[in-house]
């Protein structure tokens, strides 16, 4: 059975409110850097490339929190420092998140970095690595040790007529 939120919405459609849980700026990239980058604590993602400030990151965790979608316990030894961990219902963003980052090297100048793994192994390898290291509880980062894919998946795309359109 699935759980439903009991949170007051705006409308019931399936679009609004799935923009109303992560439709906003900063709880994609979070759930992209619990996803690829294997950041666990409010310090990973204080340290990430986007420099979220430290009020929107808080609410933001207690937002995912709320809706599920992420959940977070006091590590051992250390009960003031918290790790989070996508659930079930975060990880099933996986597929949505994988098609955001190929729409975005298609279509938009995007860093290499954001494309490392799927240039390597494409849309499905991808996948299966997030649910195979999420299962694992494995915070390495995704396709970490591959630098120089961007310039592949460019050609690849590229020669499928799948190139950055006007």
């Amino acid at each position: 059975m699935v759980k439903r939120s009991t949170t007051k919405r705006r409308s019931r459609s399936p679009a609004s409110v799935s923009l109303e849980i992560f439709g906003d700026r900063w709880s994609l990239v979070i759930i992209r850097d619990l996803m690829l980058s294997g950041y666990r604590t409010f310090g990973d993602f204080l340290d990430g490339a986007e420099g979220i400030a430290t009020n929107i990151l808080a609410d933001r965790l207690a937002k995912l929190k709320t809706a599920g979608v992420l959940a977070s316990k006091p590590v051992a030894g250390d009960r003031r420092k918290v790790h989070y961990r996508l659930t079930n219902k975060g990880v099933s963003l996986a597929p949505i998140l994988v098609e955001l980052l190929i729409w975005s090297a298609r279509h938009e100048d995007v860093t290499p970095s954001s494309l490392r793994s799927l240039a390597m192994r494409g849309r499905h390898a991808l996948l299966e690595e997030i649910y195979c290291r999420w299962r694992r509880d494995d915070t390495t980062p995704s396709g970490s040790k591959y630098r120089h894919l961007a310039e592949i998946f460019r050609r690849q795309h590229s020669s499928l007529g799948l190139s950055r359109s006007a």
